[in-house]
């Protein structure tokens, strides 16, 4: 997923890196790390979306056959012949919803395992792991805590930007159901 990245922090941990090039590279790092944390929130967030579609899903294939069980019982083959249409659609609906779901979460587990990876070579080469250990090519301890903090402050002012921008997509689906469900 990450792979340029990932080879820019094996250079970068392996010394190949000049000392000129360190600060550059570590701060493309750093914006590569913050676009994936940003992916990750999208994949969480797909990921809650197709279970909530899960939900309904199942909760519509209840009523269905609820429905079509009313219907044997009082004898309604017609009524019976359409809800054996629909449990059908359902069912196909929710096996690939079941599948769908089975993906995003491998997809979700494979990306937080490249970004924990590259979080902790990050880590590693903010802190001079791989640099020559001169005084001019060792960050200050005093600019790194002030980075970390910005880097923290930027991450969750994206995050909950991210997260706002979800809950009002999410909000406008479920209105668009709502109307669509109502006949508007």
């Amino acid at each position: 997923m990450f792979e340029d990245v990932r080879q820019a922090f094996r250079e970068l941990l392996h010394g190949n890196v000049s000392p000129e090039n360190r600060r550059e590279l570590l701060s493309t790092m750093k914006q590569t790390l913050v676009h994936a944390r940003l992916s990750l929130d999208d994949l969480r967030a797909s990921l809650g979306v197709t279970r909530r579609r899960l939900e309904k899903e199942r909760s519509e294939l209840e009523t269905v056959r609820r429905r079509k069980g009313l219907a044997e019982g009082i004898g309604d083959a017609e009524t019976v012949a359409v809800a054996e249409r629909f449990e059908a659609q359902h069912l196909e609906r929710l096996v690939v919803l079941e599948k769908k779901e089975a993906v995003q979460v491998s997809e979700l587990a494979l990306a937080e395992r490249e970004v924990d990876e590259m979080t902790q070579q990050f880590k590693a080469a903010s802190v001079g792991a791989g640099s020559v250990p001169n005084r001019e090519s060792m960050p200050d301890t005093d600019d790194m805590d002030e980075e970390r903090a910005n880097l923290e402050r930027e991450l969750g002012t994206m995050g909950r930007a991210h997260r706002r921008a979800a809950a009002e997509a999410d909000a406008e689906a479920r209105l668009a159901e709502l109307k669509r469900r109502m006949g508007k």
